[in-house]
């Protein structure tokens, strides 16, 4: 029987262990396995290798996403670590110009040191992707969208048959959307990639990061990388991410619902100067991103006048929390600049529209008068 994926989360794990019947997926806090004799295995021998309570969220992360495999690792930075592995020294990897800092950094600050090349472009303009590709040795594209922080879309069904077209693997990070929302993998994506921090845990109480294929030729390639390198997952940590996902789906409308109402309400408010939800009709990218996606999530991106007024939100919120990440129940309200973009050079950032005025919130399951609320008495 086909299940739908809000019943397959809520149902996510149990059955697991024949043996007692645990409706909670158990926790298998062990490093190693016993052998039953030489030679022969369990299916488990070293938890860096695989560990059952991490076999079965990489499972089910899989099966939300529409992957062959999933890959569950020690945070989101850690996952794209081990996919950038799959390059060599010599290979470029074309990506957006608007990028979370923390991916900005070790793309620029670590991997091309290490002999890799990163290419911010515009994914809209097809000549520049074309001329990109005859001037340097593209291997992939890598894709925020919505993007980190100022909420742009690509058009990821377009990108994905220019990459097929050129031989190009196309990875896409989902983390704003999950695999509720958008799956990339069915528009033409070879790999998608998670923070799952954020929604898919939704608690703010652990890091997780995931990688998810369509190959096993691809699989087989992160499989080994991740056992080679060892930033997995953890037992606990796993367990944590299945409890989250079984409540995704209704933290995802309670979220969104909430996202759209601020977005509007902001909007339509004198001291705020741009909003950036891709659920206003406003919003540049609104008509592209309803046609590959089922939602448009739970970030707000917004600007005021001056750098005087950021200070004066960001102090006076009561309700709302100054903190960087995002994708908890909580609404957390973040300053790019100094805080989840400051690894990037000012000139870029300012080059990007990441400017002094910019303010980011990610929109959690409170009850939306208090937030409205806090936000009236904050803004002024």
């Amino acid at each position: 029987m086909s299940l739908d994926v809000e019943t397959r989360l809520a149902r996510a794990g149990i059955g697991t262990d024949p043996r007692t019947g645990a409706i909670s997926t158990p926790i298998y806090q062990t490093a190693t396995f016993a052998h039953p004799s030489l030679g022969a295995s369990t299916g488990y021998d070293y938890t860096r290798s695989g560990n059952p309570t991490r076999s079965v969220l990489e499972d089910i992360v899989a099966d939300l996403e529409g992957g062959v495999k999933a890959f569950a690792f020690s945070s989101g930075m850690a996952a794209i670590n081990a996919l950038l592995q799959l390059f060599k020294p010599g290979d470029t990897i074309l990506t957006s110009e608007d990028l979370y800092g923390g991916t900005y950094r070790l793309f620029f600050d670590v991997f091309e040191s290490w002999g890799l090349r990163f290419v911010q472009v515009d994914f809209s303009d097809t000549a520049t992707l074309t001329a990109a590709v005859k001037l340097y040795s593209v291997k992939a594209v890598f894709i925020e969208s919505p993007t980190n922080p100022l909420i742009r879309i690509t058009d990821i069904k377009k990108v994905c048959q220019f990459s097929k077209k050129n031989c190009l693997i196309t990875i896409v990070d989902n983390t704003f959307m999950t695999p509720l929302c958008q799956r990339p993998l069915t528009l033409g994506a070879d790999i998608v990639i998670h923070s799952g921090t954020k929604f898919l845990c939704g608690h703010n109480d652990t890091l997780s990061g995931f990688v998810v294929v369509n190959s096993h030729e691809i699989a087989e390639r992160i499989a080994f990388i991740q056992n080679a390198a060892g930033a997995v997952l953890s037992p606990f940590d796993s367990w944590l991410v299945l409890r989250g996902l079984k409540t995704l789906a209704v933290r995802m409308k309670a979220s969104q619902q909430n996202a759209g109402k601020i977005a509007g309400w902001l909007s339509k408010n004198s001291k705020i100067t741009e909003v950036y939800y891709p659920g206003l009709k406003s919003h540049e990218g609104a008509a592209l991103h309803a046609r590959q996606s089922s939602g448009a999530g739970a970030l707000i991106a917004f600007r005021v006048k001056n750098k005087q007024h950021v200070k004066k939100i960001i102090n006076g919120v009561r309700v709302i929390t100054f903190a960087e990440s995002l994708g908890g129940v909580e609404t957390l309200i973040t300053y790019p600049f100094t805080q989840t973009h400051a690894a990037i050079p000012e000139a870029i950032r300012k080059k990007n529209g990441v400017t002094e005025n910019l303010l980011r919130m990610s929109i959690g399951i409170e009850h939306i008068d208090d937030l409205l609320n806090d936000l009236k008495q904050a803004i002024g």
